[in-house]
């Protein structure tokens, strides 16, 4: 049986959740998640979300101006414009859903600072803004009538057909086949892809995948952001995120000797983008000859902390860490991709009717390195811009649906167990941080054999398999292009 839909979407993050409030109220839309609802980066996001909105100290221009410096001066002019003229719009929308932002004892929103930024723009829900934004998303979204919402739904395979698209969705024991006009991938990033990251379980690029064996151009896959303090505790795959927002606070960072050393490395100290923060750390660690390194809260007033970050606090407790008293150990690790699938700024790809947005999309706003805080915004103002897009054209899409079968064989054996583990290796010693040229041209190779096989073997279509020809293709494309970028170096 083949269900039809106006809009598909595929992710539940604040991409996905803000193109399904802002597309019409006429249109059938489906929303997939491939897990739980609420599992998302978007939950994860601690900071806030970066924008000049009701601020009489600030300018748009110096919003634009930190994010071109911030990447290196590679960003595209048109998005970047659109991302910070439009962010009050955004801001003020979802502050009408209810998402409460800190405000000051005089009823102003409180501002924080973040590395790269010249003004204090951060709106913030203490340290937790991501889950309160996504939670606020949500609720009205499920009080949408022509949204159905599929959670722990496996988006198995999508193809492109004369009417629209085609895909093959699997869940709570059920395979179905569903159309649709239109697709919007907002899918988030490639985290486990790494042996460690900040990203949740289901970061695993699928989407990226869907859309590059559609046709659609990926762009910027190897500009990938470590964030420079994730605690360290040496053997959890999905590391916890210390924010930004503290070292705009006031944090100090610590070398194994307990001293200070951003200075040696630039002159923003610890408030310098998180690119060359990840850097100093790395050619801190060969200098030293130690990868033991700290973040230091403990000088500010111990009430403020606990105030200003309950989360990190409590979190850290658990690990035995008082961030009010202790260093905490810290290192870099994989947390935001810079591109991913190619989209002009109505987040349109090169293939008819399929839309991206959020962090598996390419806008090209962060250049070569994501600002602190312009992901969530990036991924407001685009759905947005998407859903507008759509919304246009949904008076003239087909009434008809074209039916493409899928070749499912349930007697096809189970994907080799292994592959993830392999290819997380490959990334993490090939690709991190500073990358290292010989490992790169050396793994690339394996990453080939090892695709052939997921795409020419006849394997069991379930989520390991989908998780590990993704992870594999995200490993191609990342390697791929940078050997190209070593070439023309």
């Amino acid at each position: 049986m083949t269900h039809n839909y106006d809009v598909i979407i595929a992710g539940a993050g604040a991409a996905g959740l803000y193109a399904a409030i802002n597309l019409p109220p006429t249109a059938k839309i489906l929303l997939l998640t491939k897990r739980e609802l609420g599992l998302c980066n978007t939950a994860l996001a601690q900071g806030g979300i970066a924008g000049v909105y009701n601020s009489p100290e600030d300018r748009t221009s110096l919003h634009e101006n930190d994010t071109y410096i911030a990447g290196g001066f590679q960003n595209n002019p048109e998005t970047v414009h659109i991302l910070v003229e439009e962010a009050a719009q955004d801001i003020e929308r979802i502050i009408e859903l209810g998402v409460d932002f800190d405000k000051k004892p005089d009823g102003d929103y409180h501002r924080t600072l973040e590395g790269g930024h010249s003004r204090r723009r951060i709106f913030h829900h203490k340290d937790a803004t991501g889950a309160e934004i996504a939670r606020k998303l949500l609720a009205h979204v499920q009080s949408l009538p022509n949204v159905e919402i599929c959670e722990n739904t496996l988006l198995c395979d999508v193809k492109k057909t004369d009417t629209g698209f085609v895909a093959l969705t699997m869940g709570k024991g059920i395979t179905r086949i569903v159309h649709s006009h239109f697709f919007i991938m907002a899918t988030g990033g490639i985290g486990r892809v790494y042996e460690y990251t900040t990203n949740s379980a289901i970061a695993t690029g699928d989407g990226i995948m869907f859309a590059y064996n559609m046709g659609a151009m990926i762009r910027g896959l190897s500009l990938i952001q470590f964030h420079p303090t994730a605690f360290n505790n040496h053997h959890t795959r999905e590391c916890f995120l210390i924010s930004e927002a503290v070292r705009g606070e006031g944090a100090y960072l610590l070398n194994c000797n307990g001293e200070r050393f951003m200075q040696h490395y630039d002159d923003r100290l610890e408030l310098a983008p998180r690119d060359v923060v990840s850097n100093a750390i790395v050619l801190e660690t060969r200098r030293t000859g130690s990868s033991d390194f700290y973040l230091d809260i403990s000088h500010k007033d111990a009430d403020f902390i606990k105030n200003r970050f309950p989360m990190i606090y409590q979190n850290l407790l658990e690990q035995g860490y008082d961030l009010t008293t202790d260093r905490v150990p810290i290192y870099p690790c994989q947390h935001y991709l810079m591109g991913g699938i190619h989209v002009d700024a109505n987040g349109c790809t090169n293939v008819e009717g399929l839309y991206a947005a959020g962090e598996c999309s390419h806008t090209g706003v962060h250049g070569n390195n994501r600002l602190a805080s312009n992901s969530l915004l990036e991924a407001l103002v685009f759905s947005r811009r998407a859903a507008a897009h759509i919304a246009k054209r949904l008076p003239n899409a087909p009434q008809d649906f074209t039916h493409v079968p899928f070749d499912l064989d349930p007697e096809a054996p189970p994907v080799p167990q292994g592959i993830r583990t392999q290819l997380r290796h490959i990334l993490q010693e090939s690709y991190f941080v500073i990358p290292n040229r010989e490992k790169t041209h050396e793994n690339f190779s394996k990453v080939c054999a090892i695709l052939r096989d997921l795409e020419d073997g006849n394997y069991l279509i379930n989520a390991d398999y989908v998780e590990a020809k993704a992870t594999a293709t995200m490993a191609f494309l990342i390697l791929n292009e940078a050997m190209i970028e070593q070439k023309g170096a």
